[in-house]
């Protein structure tokens, strides 16, 4: 089953590992990057990072949009990462049934104008993804770790 989809532009790293694993009983990380797929070096640094005992599958966009299926009726627990709001969109369009997301971390680059807490920052696209998303009738929550408030992302790109 799928328990958490997850937008962090550090994909596997400190919080998802330290954080989100233990506290979700995570059995398999899925990463969803039509970029990292093919980049050797970053498939190996984020196995290395993945927690003995976790398994790591990374895919593109059209992989996960024909594996995800399965792994929704899996009895295996998959926490399922995406480098940025377009890849929440892009598995939407294939059409991957997503209710819930969580965006921990989008880090800032030039361009990115909108800060939501610390480690949120938007660009005019992210936000058209946003309300793209939200309009789909999937819920948003901005939060970093478990023990963090969850900061509602559509009522802060409203003002």
């Amino acid at each position: 089953m799928i328990i958490l989809y997850r937008v962090d532009d550090r994909l596997v790293h400190g919080q998802v590992v330290e954080g989100w694993v233990p506290h979700l009983h995570a059995e398999e990380l899925a990463v969803v990057s039509d970029e990292i797929a093919g980049d050797e070096m970053r498939r190996a640094i984020m196995r290395f990072a993945t927690p003995e005992g976790v398994d790591l599958k990374i895919m593109t966009v059209a992989e996960a949009a024909a594996y995800l299926p399965g792994a929704e009726k899996s009895p295996r627990k998959v926490l399922l990462l995406l480098p940025g709001l377009e890849e929440a969109v892009a598995l939407m369009d294939k059409g991957v049934k997503i209710t819930t997301l969580n965006v921990g971390g989008m880090h800032y680059s030039a361009g990115k104008h909108l800060s939501i807490g610390k480690a949120i920052f938007l660009n005019d696209r992210d936000c058209a993804a946003l309300k793209t998303l939200s309009l789909a009738g999937v819920r948003m929550e901005g939060r970093g770790v478990p023990s963090d408030p969850p900061v509602d992302l559509v009522a802060a790109i409203s003002h």
